[in-house]
């Protein structure tokens, strides 16, 4: 009989630098807080539900997203920013939970980059089919600060280059409790995540949740 995906153990992989400098891939880092991420998510969200914004050229995104935190990232017709505003239900973003600043804080500081303070997390929701293209955070005013990324649920791709779009790109599989940094001189590295494949995941369905922790400055 064979084994699925997620009955599998996964492989053993390094944690520093397998992107390269500045970067840190760390392994189910965030599993250990999975109840308390998972109870507060449902919370932010019930608050500012999910919703497909539209690019400033009138693409509308596949990706779902919604934001916790003082500031929360947005896209429309006039541009991309920050806004204190969740413009869906014309009142302030919720407050970050305790456990994903907690867990944000100690992701960075075990990737090198301590006194990490996030004053945004973007929370994107991909379900099969759904892809984030290649793209620099840059709308943020401190690049001393490093970007937390956690994976919740279905695996997913994630596309990792070069500081110009062109530049060679890795893939690398991120899982369920995955936790990745970067900053130092990878901050305004390309990023994305290839085309979600069609799964299950025990607990949250076909669904995969991206938590993404910044400090706008």
């Amino acid at each position: 009989m064979s084994t699925s995906l997620f009955e599998m153990e996964p492989p053993a992989r390094p944690s520093k630098d397998i992107l390269g400098a500045g970067t840190a891939v760390l392994a189910g880092f965030a599993l250990d807080a999975e109840e308390e991420l998972l109870a507060s998510l449902k919370d932010v969200v019930e608050r500012s539900p999910f919703r497909n914004m539209v690019t400033p050229g009138g693409f509308r995104m596949s990706v779902a997203m919604s934001n916790c935190g003082p500031l929360g990232w947005v896209t429309d017709r006039t541009g991309y920013r920050y806004d204190q505003i969740d413009p869906e239900v014309n009142r302030p973003w919720p407050a970050m939970p305790r456990a994903f600043r907690e867990l944000a804080t100690a992701a960075a500081e075990e990737a090198g980059f301590p006194n990490f303070v996030p004053d945004a997390c973007l929370i994107n929701r991909y379900e099969p089919g759904a892809r984030l293209s290649l793209h620099q955070d840059k709308n943020e005013r401190d690049f001393t600060q490093p970007i937390v990324s956690v994976s919740l649920g279905l695996p997913a791709t994630f596309l990792f280059g070069g500081l110009e779009r062109g530049d060679k790109t890795q893939r690398i599989q991120v899982i369920h409790g995955d936790v990745l940094v970067w900053g130092g001189s990878a901050r305004l590295c390309y990023h994305g995540i290839a085309p979600l494949k069609e799964g299950e995941y025990p607990r949250l369905g076909r669904v995969r949740y991206n938590l993404t922790f910044r400090n706008v400055g």
